[in-house]
């Protein structure tokens, strides 16, 4: 009797460790007033991230021209905004010219990257469903960034960037 417990028991113990299937829709959290939750976005959302990542880091502006909305709105960590593409690009060449003239070398690591969504809401008024969004974080050798990405139909068209310094 005491072997057929034992076996039982095993059994149990190896069922209660298999590998569990992931929902089919994976969702949490919440928005507040909108009754929506935030789910997983798509690998092609975090494809036109990269495209964007490696444009601005070469400072390829043509490519990157390719993935900006002139209609977006870009939030910059020192409380700058940029209300078009040209403004944009003319934001991150002047980055990198203070960068270089300060002594700085230009660069980051993009440490990670996801999409999510959020959910459909039954408001007719809510209008954040377009698209997906993107936050990554990104370390220079003087900062940390965390920014958030829109983007829609492979364009981006509303990012925000906060900076901390780094503690050394």
């Amino acid at each position: 009797m005491k072997k057929i417990v034992l076996l039982f028991s095993l059994f149990g113990l190896l069922v209660s460790c298999a590998d569990t299937k992931p929902c089919d829709v994976p969702t949490n959290g919440f928005i507040t007033g909108t009754g929506q939750t935030v789910m997983m976005g798509s690998e092609a959302t975090i494809d036109v991230f990269k495209k964007i990542d490696k444009a601005w880091l070469d400072r390829d502006y043509e490519t990157l021209k390719a993935h900006i909305s002139d209609d977006g709105i870009y939030r910059h960590a020192d409380g700058n905004i940029s209300n078009n593409s040209e403004e944009f690009i003319a934001f991150i060449e002047k980055d990198y010219q203070d960068t270089l003239e300060n002594g700085g070398n230009w660069g980051w690591t993009t440490s990670f990257a996801f999409s999510v969504k959020p959910s459909a809401s039954d408001d007719p008024e809510v209008t954040n469903t377009n698209g997906e969004w993107v936050c990554a974080r990104f370390t220079s050798e003087t900062a940390v960034y965390d920014e958030w990405y829109q983007i829609i139909d492979g364009k981006l068209v509303d990012w925000t960037s906060s900076k901390r310094e780094l503690v050394k």
